[in-house]
């Protein structure tokens, strides 16, 4: 009698990939604000470093390169990612707000705030994920165990 292994759900249509790529819309939104308002330099790179390190997690949890290259713990480092990203969006939305500024800069801040919601609820996805799930995909395995 043969096994049947269940189907893997893709990324895109998972929770977290939802989670995921909601919070790169509002990371594009709140860096397009910025640039449009012409605000303070730092505001415009740190939005932007975030839109590109949740693009590259996006895309390797797509093309699945995270079961490829399993010398990493993905999941720890998705975790640090999005707690570090929840201070530096908070510091720069709450620098954004606090001033008297545009209504564009305003709005950045506000899309900043969205964002480091959803990169707690990242974190909590996969944290729970881990937590839950000690046997499921991101368990590492031992040399002798792989074929």
């Amino acid at each position: 009698m043969s096994t049947l292994k269940p189907k893997h759900r893709p990324f895109c249509f998972s929770v977290k990939g939802h989670v995921k790529m909601l919070r790169l819309a509002l990371n594009v939104t709140s860096m397009t604000f910025f640039i449009i308002a012409q605000a303070p330099e730092p505001y415009i790179v740190i939005t932007g470093f975030e839109v590109t390190v949740i693009f590259f997690f996006i895309i390797l949890y797509i093309l699945r390169l995270d079961r490829l290259i399993d010398f990493l713990f993905w999941p720890l480092l998705d975790i640090i990612n999005s707690m570090v990203a929840v201070v530096f969006m908070i510091i720069v939305s709450v620098l954004a707000l606090l001033p008297e500024t545009t209504t564009f800069i305003v709005l950045g801040g506000v899309f900043g705030l969205l964002t480091a919601v959803c990169c707690i609820a990242d974190g909590v996805l996969i944290y729970r994920k881990l937590l839950f799930n000690p046997s499921g995909p991101y368990q590492k395995r031992a040399i002798h165990d792989k074929i």
